[in-house]
């Protein structure tokens, strides 16, 4: 069963971040751990020791807002990192945006027909809710009519076709859990994406190394390469749209960027 309460999701991601922090060539002594000891990160983030091992240790201690922020400060955080810090410890970050709406709009749905190029929306556990024909042709195996799961960590992971069809998939698959984890470090206590979890950890040796990584990004667009078997090599742009009233859900669009070759 994965870990859901905050506290403890918290305090495993301070100590993941602080272990990866470089030690500083000053710094005098053998060391057992990798990283910052804790009362390098404390001095950092001018705080106590004690509260530093309460929080890595998942105790039910108050984490300010102030805190938070010299603690992302110390601890070199990347944006996407840092909403996650502030996410799991139940505060709202001061630099950052207002509270969005959380609930799906059914019109949503309707957006990747609108679209020329393939393009899928998907809701907050990567399941595609909306797609289009092109989507539907480029992503067999997921999108097209032959396929009955439609979760996107659980294609790139479980299915055999996916590795064919994705070029570079160890990268994009690992891309995909940091920016997965962004997501559910939001809402850790929602069932789906707690299920979808303990499903990929059982069944993927990779998805659960990627997992324990603990690396958090924002889902990004860019150059995406993929190998179809019979459309040959495709080439698009992808962008990711974020509705400011649906942060938990994504559209997802691709632009070609180079002609297709049919294999016949």
């Amino acid at each position: 069963m994965t870990e859901s309460n905050p506290r403890r999701i918290l305090g495993s991601f301070i100590r993941a971040h602080r272990e990866h922090m470089p030690v500083s060539t000053k710094a005098m002594g053998r060391r057992r751990t990798p990283g910052w000891r804790r009362e390098e990160l404390a001095d950092a983030a001018s705080v106590s020791v004690t509260w530093i091992t309460w929080l890595e240790q998942g105790r039910n201690v108050t984490a300010s807002a102030a805190a938070l922020t010299r603690l992302a400060e110390a601890l070199n955080l990347t944006p996407a990192e840092r909403a996650s810090l502030f996410d799991l410890a139940g505060k709202r970050d001061p630099a950052g945006s207002a509270e969005p709406q959380t609930e799906l709009l059914p019109e949503l749905l309707n957006l990747p027909s609108l679209f020329m190029g393939p393009a899928y929306l998907i809701d907050h556990s990567w399941t595609a809710r909306a797609w289009n024909n092109d989507a539907a042709r480029l992503f067999s195996g997921w999108l097209d009519a032959a396929s009955t799961e439609r979760n996107l960590l659980k294609f790139v992971f479980l299915n055999p076709a996916a590795q064919r069809l994705i070029d570079d998939w160890s990268e994009r698959a690992r891309r995909l859990v940091a920016e997965f984890r962004a997501d559910y470090n939001r809402r850790s206590q929602d069932s789906d994406m707690q299920a979808l979890i303990d499903e990929l950890l059982a069944k993927s040796p990779t998805f659960s190394y990627y997992w324990r990584e603990q690396a958090v990004l924002n889902r990004e667009g860019g150059e995406r390469c993929f190998n179809h078997p019979l459309r040959g090599e495709l080439i698009y742009l992808q962008t990711t749209l974020i509705v400011a009233l649906q942060p938990d859900c994504k559209l997802v669009c691709l632009t070609p960027l180079k002609r297709e070759i049919t294999i016949r």
